[in-house]
């Protein structure tokens, strides 16, 4: 699969870097330890007017396309999983929800999931997560004793054309923060989908 531009990927990983010293990380590492950036947080500036990603975080890929593809992490919606998949009796009686991933693609449904080793059918997001759209993935992940741990459910996605987020974020839109697993299944989601300013149904 082909990734982010150079230009934007240039961007981004210098702005990480000095966002890794900011927070007292040693510039020197061992070859082990060097692995490409596959990923990061963006954090949307309080009075950010687009109601699809006002108080949002963005959990943005350079791995899986040719412009930056994102995943908003912190937005639930009014839709249970057990709605989306009425036949399946391991979800029937949990109260998780699916969450709104971006404007993109609204029909469509993508996962991010904890593995311990690289599983088919889907691309690294953050160490020990992956991203996937593949539906028997996700179906196999859901026939588990405990099918939401550590997997949480997407509709549609978030991206931008080429030098719009290198834009965005010059502009001061987005803060940049480290992308950690803990911040994908533990951040508190307290912006909930759709909102007063965007009433489109969740459904």
């Amino acid at each position: 699969m082909s990734v982010m531009s150079s230009r934007l990927r240039r961007c981004i990983t210098g702005m990480l870097t000095a966002l890794l010293l900011a927070c007292g990380m040693s510039g020197s590492t061992s070859a082990e330890e060097a692995k490409p950036l596959t990923a990061i947080l963006l954090v949307a500036r309080a009075e950010l007017p687009d109601p699809n990603f006002s108080d949002s975080v963005v959990l943005v890929m350079n791995n899986i396309a040719p412009a930056p593809v994102g995943i908003i992490i912190n937005r639930p919606t009014h839709l249970a999983v057990a709605e989306l998949f009425p036949n399946l009796k391991r979800v029937a009686h949990l109260h998780e929800k699916v969450y709104f991933g971006g404007p993109v693609g609204l029909e469509s449904v993508w996962f991010l999931f904890r593995a311990k080793r690289p599983p088919e059918h889907a691309v690294p997001a953050v160490d020990g997560v992956y991203l996937s759209a593949d539906r028997e993935l996700l179906l196999r992940l859901l026939d588990r004793d405990k099918p939401m741990d550590g997997l949480r459910i997407f509709m549609g996605h978030s991206g931008w054309g080429p030098g719009q987020l290198e834009a965005e974020i010059a502009h001061g839109d987005w803060s940049l923060e480290r992308a950690k697993s803990d911040a994908i299944f533990e951040r508190k989601s307290e912006h909930p989908w759709p909102t007063p300013e965007n009433p489109g149904s969740s459904t």
